[in-house]
This record gives structure tokens, C-alpha cells and sequence, in this order.
């Protein structure tokens, strides 16, 4: 009896050792400055050594300066030691040394969601940047890759950061409001109840300095075009936001209509923003002339969720007059529309904004009182017919922070060894819907 509870005790410590065995790091060809920031911050039970496995190049330079950067920044600075291979044979190596427990992957996307699948196979966690695939054949790779990580007991998952902003976040929680919200319209394809729009730039800042691009980026069989790449971010919201906690399929899509037009781009530009003189042979396909290649990376999808219309666009220029990144977002209610606005009003800060249709003001803010309970210190102003819900600055953490915030979330659910029960079918559908999107587009030309 007391060598089976000895056994018993011995199993139990065994279990709970497993559970709490810390987590490792490894990074692959962190082509794209996402893999770094989600190294933005230190995290409890995460080892600082990380494995980094890549080609020799500029890429992983590039990667190892920010990585470097917040090791030697005198706020909150971190603490990682990159442990680094470099070779044309990184993937490789990486499988069979396995060390580490959640492989990180952000860069080029042409083999990505093979990498994805080869290393769900060798049974290690995944967090990857968006997007997991760029077109149908990739599809096909990632639904075998979550076949694979299910048998495995490993976990999948992609790189979400809109869902950390505070103005989606309430955007979501009033759009479940009833009684300042009402229920979502259906919308038209001509006047949907749900449109976004996201303009991005080429040319920007990131952590304080001029994002360096690798040249493949304007290379979108390498990247990705735009229907495929931001777009993700745009179908994650809409059904986010729209059905919580709902498990989603393709039987609830029906695509209307989808679109792509390019972004010409100077070597002028093409070099101010990668270091580069000439336009490498691959990008020679995309040439308008000697001087300006066409970026395919704008984009425009009209569908149906289980009805609701929903009209989604991403829009790249080459850089911005003023400002950065804006973000528009509209969902239509029976009682007020709820808008996300980043203009020069708002001085290109996401600003949330309550336009009433069919609700009293006595009404908004006797509703309003228990969303201030959930977000304490938001509060209502009102401008001409509208409500400006002003938010406080504590938590506008910004775009970088909210790499660490997604990475927080993932190592709470590797923790418990689950996703939630909805996230797996709703990645599948939105990747669904990029792909088959961008295959529409192609046709329509």
C-alpha cells in the first residue's frame, strides 16, 4: 500500500513538473520585425536563451539589432541570449535538434505553412505570424497542419494583435450591448452592416528607427498579396467581433465578390526603404518599366457571414503625408452604428464613436454605466450627434505592446495545453476566405 502511494505521489509530481516545465524559444529566418517584437518584454516561465535558426544574411542582422535594442534600452530593458545557427539547411537543422517547445515564425512567407506543417509534425508548438498561408495550395497545408497538431497535442496558433487594441476591443463589447447597439443589421453587398478599412504604408517607423524592408516583401509570391496578408487581420475581426465564442465553417460564407489593384512603386522608394539599388531578378516580373514595379498589395473582399454582409479593405501606399497606419471600422446596429476612426481628426489616433439611430440619450447612458464597470475611467462625450467614448490612456498600449499581449495569451493556453474550443474551426475559416478571395480576384481580371 504504501509503494502504491508512494508511485501515486511520485506520478503526481511527475505530471505537475511537466506542466510547469518552462517554456523555450525558437525563431525561424525572422525575416519580418514581428519576430522581434513578441521579444518586446520578458515573460514568467520562458527561458531568455532563444535558438534562432536562418540563413546567413541581412534578414537575421536585422532581427539580432532589435532583439539587442531592447536588451540594452534603459526602460524596462529584457534579458534574452540568441543562440544562433546559420545555414541554407536552418529548417533542418532546427527539426532535428528540437530544442525548444514553441517555435516563433515570422518572415517570408513562400514556405511557411510547409515549415508550419513539417514542425507540427515533429510535435513542437507553433505561434506564427500572419499570415499561414497566401493562396489555395497553402490552405490545403495548414488544415493538415491542425490535423497534425491535434494528434500531436501541440497548439497552433497565429498572430492576432487587433484584437489587444482597446477601441475593438469595446467596439466588440457595445456591439453586444443590446440596448445601445440593438442587433446587427444584415446589411446589402451595396450597404453592408459591417465595413473595414486598413491603410498601411511601406515606409514607417518601428521601435523609434525606419523599418528596413527585405526586398522580397514587395515580391507578394514571397509575401503574400494584400487580400491574403492584412486581410487576415480584417476577417479575424469581423467574425470576432460579430460571433464570439462561435465556432464558425464554410457553409456560413458565401463570397460576393473580391478584388486586387497594385501599388507602383519607384526604385527610387523601392531603395530608401530596403538599402538596395536595383530591383532584384525575382521582382523583374512585377517591372511597369526600367524604374517601377507594380505591388499587388491592395485588396477588397464583399461577403456574407451568416448573413451579415461584410465589406473588407486593405490598402498599402508607399508612405504617409502625416501620420501612420489608420484603421476604419463601421458595424451597423437597429439602434446606432458603432465607428473606429483614425484620421487627421483624430489626429491619427483610434477613436471609438456611438452614432445613435434609434436611442435616446437618457438611454446610452444608463446602458453606458455597465460598460464603465467592465472599463473603468472610459466615459461618453458628446460631439454634434454623436458620442465620442473617451478612453483613457492606460490602455492605449499601443500596436508593439500588443505582441507581448497575444504572446501572454498563447503561453496561457500552451499552460493548459488548449485553445479554445472555437479558435481552431474560425483560423481555418478566415484563411478559407483570404485564399479562396484571392483566387476570385485573380479570375476577375
Amino acid at each position: 500500500m504504501i509503494k502504491k502511494i508512494g508511485f501515486g505521489l511520485i506520478f503526481i509530481a511527475n505530471v505537475i513538473f511537466a506542466q510547469n516545465k518552462p517554456v523555450k524559444f525558437i525563431t525561424l529566418d525572422p525575416g519580418h520585425f514581428h519576430a522581434a517584437l513578441v521579444q518586446n518584454k520578458m515573460y514568467e516561465n520562458v527561458e531568455p536563451i532563444v535558438n534562432v535558426y536562418a540563413p546567413a544574411g541581412q534578414d537575421l542582422q536585422d532581427h539580432l539589432k532589435r532583439i539587442e535594442s531592447y536588451n540594452a534600452r534603459t526602460k524596462n530593458p529584457t534579458h534574452w541570449k540568441e543562440n544562433v545557427y546559420q545555414g541554407n539547411d536552418f529548417f533542418e537543422k532546427m527539426i532535428s535538434e528540437k530544442n525548444g517547445n514553441v517555435l516563433i515564425i515570422a518572415g517570408n512567407n513562400r514556405k511557411k505553412t510547409e515549415y508550419i506543417l513539417k514542425t507540427a509534425e515533429a510535435g513542437i508548438n507553433i505561434l506564427a505570424d500572419k499570415p499561414m498561408c497566401i493562396d489555395a495550395k497553402g490552405y490545403e497545408l495548414l488544415k493538415k497542419a491542425f490535423v497534425v497538431a491535434k494528434k500531436n497535442n501541440i497548439l497552433l496558433y497565429d498572430i492576432m494583435t487587433e484584437r489587444s487594441e482597446i477601441t475593438t476591443i469595446l467596439q466588440k463589447e457595445l456591439l453586444h450591448t443590446p440596448a445601445i447597439f440593438g442587433k446587427l443589421e444584415q446589411g446589402t453587398p451595396q450597404n453592408p452592416a459591417i465595413f473595414t478599412e486598413s491603410i498601411h504604408y511601406f515606409y514607417k517607423y518601428v521601435s523609434g528607427s525606419p523599418l528596413k524592408r527585405p526586398t522580397w516583401f514587395m515580391d507578394v509570391s514571397q509575401q503574400g498579396e494584400g487580400i491574403a496578408d492584412v486581410m487576415v487581420h480584417l476577417v479575424d475581426l469581423a467574425q470576432w467581433a460579430s460571433f464570439p465564442n462561435i465556432s464558425l465553417t464554410n457553409k456560413d460564407v458565401k463570397i460576393n465578390s473580391a478584388k486586387r489593384w497594385p501599388t507602383p512603386m519607384t526604385l527610387s522608394q523601392f531603395s530608401t526603404i530596403t538599402g538596395v539599388s536595383i530591383f532584384p531578378d525575382f521582382l523583374k516580373k512585377d517591372l511597369m518599366n526600367d524604374s517601377t514595379i507594380n505591388v499587388f498589395a491592395n485588396g477588397e473582399i464583399n461577403y456574407s457571414l451568416r448573413g451579415v454582409h461584410t465589406k473588407l479593405r486593405a490598402l498599402w501606399n508607399y508612405s504617409a503625408s502625416e501620420g501612420g497606419d489608420t484603421h476604419f471600422s463601421v458595424m451597423r446596429g437597429t439602434k446606432a452604428n458603432i465607428e473606429i476612426r483614425q484620421g487627421k481628426a483624430e489626429k491619427f489616433v483610434p477613436q471609438l464613436y456611438i452614432k445613435p439611430i434609434n436611442l435616446s440619450e437618457n438611454e446610452l447612458n444608463l446602458a453606458f454605466e455597465n460598460l464603465k464597470n467592465k472599463f473603468p475611467g472610459i466615459s461618453l462625450i458628446k460631439q454634434n450627434s454623436e458620442w465620442l467614448v473617451q478612453i483613457p490612456d492606460s490602455y492605449r498600449t499601443g500596436h508593439e505592446a500588443h505582441f507581448g499581449e497575444v504572446m501572454d495569451r498563447f503561453l496561457d493556453y500552451q499552460a493548459k495545453k488548449q485553445l479554445p474550443e472555437w479558435e481552431v474551426p474560425n483560423m481555418l475559416l478566415k484563411y478559407y476566405i483570404t485564399t479562396k478571395a484571392l483566387e476570385i480576384a485573380k479570375s476577375a481580371r
